[in-house]
């Protein structure tokens, strides 16, 4: 009888081996996810425990507050009531709200046609312009907070301010805040990314840049405009050190020094300084739940990541 010769098949050997280290690979990913998820949360719980207190806080008594309470007995919502009037918070609120609008206004106009430009206009220099404008984002603004000062003041005589002096008033506080670097260098990235075939089609139909900015570009960079709104808004409301420095009046002083100022006054009463203070941040809770999706969506596609 002739022998008979086994075949084996070519791989079955080997199969068996891939199939556990697969298995192997896909149990160290869960558990590297699973660390990391941990990690993240844990992160996130620390950050909202101030939160948290200020908010218990804000609704306790003053004496709930000594003892160090976590909850309170009763919620006292009459502390925002009585913090409200004894800060003065309307004027403040109204003050924010304008200073606020102002910068943004002026921010998005001036870091749409710039980053416009340096994202889809041709011109000499270009790069070496943007790139120096970006370096200046390695400059603390503390640096140059004397020299915004000495220009609003009027002390430059190669810069006359019409008017004179712009301390105290609404454009000492606003024009220095109408461009950044940042929001330039945002809106450029995100415009960049528009396919050069639309423009291309814009220009056979006979637009410019102009029409081509204000029907095409804008319309598809909602998530970027977006974001930038939040960080500026984010921004000016919380400004504080500057309209500090040029105002010594409370005709146009912002909300941040009106809190600073009734933590002076009413330092020992903890439980209406956080009231203060909650009161503070909710206009930026409520823009950042309006604009959620939109946020989200804009760092996400400008590549912008913390």
């Amino acid at each position: 009888m002739a022998d008979t010769q086994i075949v084996k098949p070519i791989g079955l050997s080997s199969a068996r081996p891939r199939a556990i280290a697969r298995r192997g690979r896909a149990v160290r990913y869960r558990l590297g996810r699973l660390v990391l998820y941990g990690v993240l949360l844990l992160g996130g719980i620390i950050s909202l425990i101030p939160f948290a207190w200020m908010m218990s806080a804000s609704l306790m008594t003053l004496g709930e507050t000594v003892t160090r309470q976590l909850l309170p007995s009763v919620p006292r919502f009459e502390n925002y009531v009585q913090a409200w009037q004894d800060a003065n918070f309307a004027r403040y609120f109204l003050n924010s709200a304008v200073i606020a609008a102002a910068i943004l206004s002026g921010q998005l106009f001036t870091s749409i046609l710039a980053g416009y430009a340096f994202a889809r206009i041709e011109f000499k220099g270009r790069g070496l312009i943007f790139s120096i404008m970006l370096s200046t984002l390695m400059i603390q603004g503390m640096v140059t907070m004397i020299p915004n000062f000495l220009v609003i003041a009027n002390r430059v005589p190669f810069i006359p301010l019409p008017g004179g002096s712009w301390l105290n008033t609404l454009q000492g506080i606003t024009v220095p805040g109408m461009a950044s670097v940042f929001s330039i260098f945002l809106l450029r990235q995100f415009f960049a990314q528009i396919p050069w075939e639309l423009w291309d089609a814009a220009r056979i139909d006979g637009s410019g840049h102009n029409l081509f900015l204000v029907r095409v570009v804008l319309p598809l960079s909602k998530p970027a405009i977006f974001t930038v709104t939040v960080f500026v808004f984010i921004g000016a409301w919380n400004e504080f050190l500057w309209p500090l420095l040029v105002t010594t009046t409370e005709t146009w002083r912002p909300i941040m020094v009106g809190l600073y100022r009734f933590a002076e006054e009413a330092g020992s009463l903890m439980h209406l300084m956080m009231a203060g203070s909650m009161i503070t941040i909710v206009p930026i809770l409520i823009l950042y739940f309006l604009t959620q999706k939109q946020y989200t969506e804009g760092i996400a596609l400008t590549g912008l990541k913390g």
